[in-house]
């Protein structure tokens, strides 16, 4: 028992490194783990009593808990033996099918990165990029809604900024979970946005156990609490219309909801840019009639470059305005047990458009589409006056001469991108660039409907 046992100096320095691996995993972790989740729930804790919306426990759940009481769901194991039934393969097949899509989908939310870091970085990036407004009582809507409530943002999609600008304006609020697309679910952006409390979805997915497994996501996310933000258009619009619901997540959202127990409020929120930083990506994916985004990273860092570039130089100005609107609350439980979906979707996109931002960038781009000839500076303000009259939504409330300056401020950011050009007969549209003009006054046709384009054959195309 006591001789002296000779080993290679390897075998014993990988003997030492397995023993302390273990005395970690078994002792040290799960004491470190617990001396910071503690410190995190104090933090948590603290940080609900600045919020309107406080955390729900289900979003500071662990991600592992999730996933399992996600695909051991009732619902969600009637799908596996139903998928497993209809392709032919064994159950533990199917239920590992299903696990994967909940690890796909299920966020592992941090508090500290949401709100130490993204809102941070999102009201930074806002600022920088765009004069940030807000309107119609920014979030003072949601101070009167029950505590008890989960509340959704229903959101037009008209740009990727539209996650910062909001995350940034509704910080004050609560954390909200967005739906994102397949754009995101790249390394390391992934596991960012994750963090940040997003879930991934495949929007072309057909499957119904995928479906199931994403629909039970949502619903518990809704029982439990969870402040929500969606974009029912089902992706960014390509020609710059508020385009027809969708009724994918929306029916996920209403099918989990409960009237005796709490109360769900969507909340409509309209957005809208004197310049949508993928305009001409858009516009080229709705010529070709598809949502084939054809921006290559080296475009997008191209474009960076010449930005810090511009800062760098002195030359750098913002990209005008970017309005955001909160519309009046909509209540289920004020809605009665009868209402339909298609009309509830009716319903929030109404109240998206009464509150649509009507920005400068928009109006001159209306003005010129609508003359035959070229305008004088008096010519455009006179019209522009005009069509605000007329128009419902957001209208900016501005002095005469604030109102003068933003005017001129918009013709310069467009004549500089080469889409209109003054002359001595004044302003006047560049031929090229016509689209580009109809796309930015289509995010105003709803304001004027009698020259609102058949928005649902453009959108059956697609």
């Amino acid at each position: 028992m006591m001789r002296i046992v000779e080993l290679p100096l390897w075998l014993f320095v990988l003997m030492v490194l397995f023993a302390t691996v273990t005395f970690a995993s078994h002792f040290l972790f799960p004491s470190v783990r617990w001396f910071f989740r503690r410190r995190l729930e104090r933090a948590v804790k603290q940080l609900n009593t600045r919020l309107t919306r406080p955390i729900e426990p289900f979003k500071l759940a662990r991600r592992y808990d999730m996933i399992q009481r996600l695909i051991y769901d009732p619902e969600v194991t009637r799908a596996i033996v139903v998928h497993a039934q209809e392709n032919n393969v064994p159950e533990n097949v199917a239920f590992e099918k299903a696990r994967r899509y909940a690890r796909e989908i299920v966020p592992s939310f941090s508090a500290f990165a949401y709100f130490s870091f993204g809102t941070r970085v999102a009201r930074w990036l806002g600022n920088a990029l765009y004069d940030v407004r807000t309107s119609h009582g920014d979030d003072a809507d949601l101070q009167n809604v029950s505590a008890d409530a989960t509340v959704v943002f229903v959101m037009n999609h008209r740009s990727n900024m539209d996650y910062v600008l909001v995350t940034y304006l509704a910080a004050k609020a609560s954390a909200l979970s967005y739906a994102v697309g397949e754009w995101a679910r790249v390394w390391p952006l992934s596991r960012l946005i994750k963090s940040m409390g997003a879930y991934f979805i495949r929007r072309k997915s057909r499957g119904q156990l995928y479906r199931r497994v994403l629909a039970r996501y949502v619903q518990m996310a809704t029982e439990g609490g969870v402040t929500q933000a969606i974009f029912p258009e089902g992706g960014l619009s390509v020609n710059g219309q508020l385009m027809p619901f969708k009724m994918g997540l929306l029916s996920y959202v209403v099918d989990g909801f409960d009237p005796k127990q709490r109360d769900l409020v969507f909340v409509p929120v309209a957005i809208n840019y004197d310049r949508v930083l993928e305009d001409r990506v858009l516009i080229a994916a709705n010529r070709r009639g598809d949502r084939r985004f054809g921006a290559r990273i080296t475009v997008v860092m191209g474009a960076i470059v010449r930005l810090v570039w511009r800062w760098a130089t002195g030359r750098y100005r913002k990209f005008g305005m970017a309005s955001v609107a909160f519309g009046d609350p909509v209540s289920m439980a004020g809605l009665g047990p009868n209402l339909s979906l298609g009309d509830l979707a009716e319903t929030l996109r109404g109240r998206i458009a009464d509150v649509m931002p009507v920005l400068f960038v928009p109006l001159v781009s209306r003005a010129l589409m609508d003359a035959d000839a070229p305008l004088s500076d008096e010519a455009l303000n006179a019209q522009i006056q005009k069509n605000l009259m007329l128009a419902r939504g957001s209208v900016p409330d501005m002095s005469p001469d604030d109102f003068t300056a933003q005017v001129v401020r918009a013709c310069h950011d467009m004549a500089e991108r080469g889409m209109i050009a003054q002359s001595d007969a004044g302003w006047s549209i560049v031929e090229n660039e016509r689209p580009l003009l109809q796309f930015y006054a289509n995010s105003i046709a709803e304001l004027h409907p009698t020259c609102l384009p058949d928005i649902n054959a453009a959108h059956a195309k697609l």
